[in-house]
């Protein structure tokens, strides 16, 4: 994936079929991180904590579901991707561009979690088992670092919890 053009608010980019196919199948993880990943504070204390907490997870159901609807919203759109003689022209708004990048990074972290945590350079062997989250880790970085370069940003931080 390649920015082609950049003009307001808006971003173009080349993209090959494979690469398209690759991102539906990122999007259609989502959301990979299991709800109980998000704590409100490791310590766990305090009177409130538990209402606290439960607020927490209810307000990140719901901006997962409106994510999941926004992915939904995405796949199906037929214009969303333009055929050209060159290939495929892929066009998103900048807050668009955020919106992915929130959802890929919660597929990264939740590969990544999947994957026991593992150091940046000691990812493991390759079983049939974790081959998805291996997959899943490396395209959803892949195309991050694809959006925030087009935003102007560096490549995107390693995960962490």
């Amino acid at each position: 994936m390649k920015l082609i053009r950049a003009y307001q608010q808006e971003f173009t980019f080349g993209i090959g079929r494979r690469e398209k196919q690759l991102l539906f199948q990122m999007l259609q993880l989502y959301p990979l991180v299991p709800p109980a990943h998000h704590r409100l504070s490791q310590s766990g204390e305090g009177p409130a904590h538990d209402e606290n907490q439960r607020l927490l997870e209810e307000s990140l159901a719901e901006q997962r579901r409106e994510n999941r609807r926004e992915v939904q919203a995405m796949l199906s759109e037929p214009a969303r991707f333009r055929e050209t003689k060159e290939g495929l022209r892929f066009t998103l708004t900048g807050s668009e561009m955020e919106w992915l990048l929130q959802v890929l990074n919660d597929v990264r972290i939740g590969a990544w979690l999947a994957l026991g945590e593992p150091e940046e350079l000691e990812l493991p062997e390759v079983t049939r088992t974790n081959a998805p989250y291996l997959l899943a880790l490396e395209s959803a970085g892949y195309f991050e670092s694809a959006l925030l370069d087009a935003l102007g940003g560096k490549n995107p931080p390693r995960p962490r919890h």
